[in-house]
């Protein structure tokens, strides 16, 4: 079993400086701990997630240029997550708004090449 996601959780980036909010809308209109609970749909970049601080990714644009000209010195940009496709599993028995829960384990692929995982995931007591 797997513990919910909500608002308030954190995410970490595997190309990213530091954690980052993982945001949740209350347009699923499920509550858990008072907070807003996610499902495999809130992976969307700057709605959903926000930045992981700055990116060490070779493949995002901004830090393939910084680091050329820094003489090939890899220089970390500004991070603004690139993901273009659901969190990866999920809780599959357990459907919010038509798709499969948020959960502790579930994984969103950034195009950069990083890979999202829930740190945190905002509250403690549901579990999914």
């Amino acid at each position: 079993m797997g513990i919910a996601v909500c608002m308030g959780g954190m995410g970490m980036c595997t190309f990213g400086a530091g954690p980052g909010s993982i945001l949740v809308l209350p347009s699923n209109k499920v509550m858990t701990n008072k907070m807003p609970a996610g499902n495999i749909n809130d992976y969307k970049p700057i709605i959903n997630l926000p930045t992981f601080n700055m990116c060490m990714s070779p493949a995002n644009p901004a830090v393939a240029a910084a680091t050329t000209a820094a003489l090939g010195v890899l220089t970390p940009m500004p991070c603004i997550p690139a993901t273009s496709a659901p969190w990866i599993v999920g809780a599959p028995t357990v459907m919010l708004a038509n798709m499969p829960m948020l959960n502790n384990s579930s994984t969103c692929i950034c195009s950069y090449g990083g890979v999202i995982t829930v740190s945190v995931p905002g509250q403690f007591t549901t579990m999914v």
